[in-house]
């Protein structure tokens, strides 16, 4: 939607392909591509797929590149049927440990925005126990009295036998309790939903209909709603500190001061220094080294890192 406003005023035609793009509109966008009658082209990994073909692919965009495997990448930029492969810029905000040693040690140049846009405001992390939920709950009802709205993310959608982390259901089940309708009203997304639920559900909150979205982390990119100031992340042990930073994200896209509680019970020395981390940094890059230090590069970043 940016896109197409941005360009409004150029005549270059900008399409959108998705993987629920529908069957008569694929054939226009795949045609339209061949023949470079669309300029620019904003996909998810649907523009991997072998029958997209461009006639003349210059410059190739990816953003949330850690969300993209290697072989993922390399297919895109395969795509330039020229012969010349296209200028290539990849974008992270939380470069994940492999991204990170390729950043460092690979054949990248590299560009870092280190500042928020003007009048925002670094969101404010917190570590709660379970113990502290009342106060948090209190917390939220006077944010949604404010008019701010709330996300609540769970890592899984039911329990199972080995993990006994809350999850999204039973977690939904006690948000409606807390936060009884009509007076709150609450949504609900999460991976297993058909496209047309989560759409419905998801604008619902982008529209201010719903106070609260309770979700997983399909929420975790490409999501934009200026109005939520708090994000609260059950069982946040579960989650990579890469992830974590990326959820914070969600939040503190307006104006007003957001805050991120990370509601953890930390085991392990490991999952302590997560939460640590999270709450002293708000910078994506001293977060990535952290997730290197405690993660490793994986193979092809171990590659790299030997040949330095």
């Amino acid at each position: 939607k940016n896109i197409q406003k941005f360009l409004a005023p150029t005549g270059v035609k900008s399409a959108l392909l998705t993987g629920s793009s529908k069957a008569a509109e694929r054939r226009e966008i795949h045609a339209g591509l061949e023949d470079g009658s669309i300029g620019i082209i904003v996909g998810t990994h649907a523009l991997i797929e072998d029958n997209v073909v461009f006639r003349n692919l210059g410059l190739a965009i990816i953003d949330e590149q850690h969300r993209f495997g290697v072989e993922q990448r390399s297919k895109l930029w395969r795509k330039a049927s020229c012969g010349a492969p296209p200028h290539v810029l990849v974008m992270t905000a939380t470069p994940i440990p492999r991204t990170l040693a390729m950043t460092l040690y690979g054949d990248l140049d590299v560009s870092v925005i280190d500042e928020l846009p003007p009048g925002r405001k670094p969101v404010q992390t917190i570590h709660a126990t379970d113990g502290k939920r009342p106060a948090l709950y209190k917390f939220m009802r006077d944010q949604i009295a404010l008019g701010r709205q709330i996300f609540i993310v769970y890592p899984l959608i039911n329990e199972t036998e080995k993990l006994d982390y809350q999850s999204l259901e039973a977690g939904a089940e006690e948000i409606m309790n807390k936060f009884p309708y009509p007076e709150y009203t609450t949504a609900i997304v999460h991976g297993k939903q058909l496209n047309d639920v989560k759409k419905f559900n998801m604008e619902a909150f982008a529209a201010g209909r719903a106070d609260i979205l309770v979700a997983t982390s399909v929420i975790e990119v490409g999501v934009d709603v200026p109005n939520a100031s708090v994000m609260v992340i059950e069982s946040a042990e579960r989650f990579g500190l890469s992830q974590l930073h990326q959820l914070r994200g969600r939040v503190g896209r307006g104006k007003t001061q957001a805050h991120c509680f990370l509601v953890a019970e930390p085991k392990t020395d490991e999952g302590k220094r997560r939460m640590m981390v999270m709450v002293k940094s708000s910078d994506g890059f001293v977060i990535a080294e952290e997730d290197l230090l405690l993660r490793g590069a994986g193979e092809q970043g171990s590659r790299l890192l030997g040949k330095v």
